[in-house]
């Protein structure tokens, strides 16, 4: 499978990249069998309880179904309210609340916002 351009991939506000996740990927397939793997692999990783309902969802940055995470994120909320596509696109950038969320983040969060800032 060939990989998919920067511009073809949905970026979260957070730089984490939608189209590569997996509740993503099993909402897109509407693989059940994937959200229960998902919604376990999540539970072990983050050490809360995750249902195959929490998993659903079309990505951030789009209506539709949100997971349970995104539908709560602090940093989702701001960039709405800011009207920003992600937050490399925001005058405040990197923030307080961004600045935390990288502490947990896989490092190639911070690393997409950074390569999508240079574009601007």
């Amino acid at each position: 499978m060939a990989e998919i351009g920067l511009s073809e991939k949905m970026i979260a506000y957070c730089g984490l990249v939608c189209t590569g996740c997996p509740a993503y990927l099993a909402t897109k397939a509407n693989d059940e069998a994937k959200a229960k793997e998902t919604a376990e692999m999540w539970a072990k990783e983050y050490g809360v309880e995750v249902r195959v309902e929490d998993v659903w969802c079309d990505g951030c940055l789009v209506a539709g179904k949100k997971c349970a995470h995104c539908a709560q994120c602090a940093i989702r909320a701001c960039g709405v309210e800011k009207g920003v596509e992600n937050c490399a696109h925001c005058g405040d950038y990197s923030c307080e609340k961004l600045e935390g969320f990288f502490k947990m983040a896989p490092p190639d969060a911070r690393t997409v916002l950074d390569g999508v800032r240079k574009t601007l």
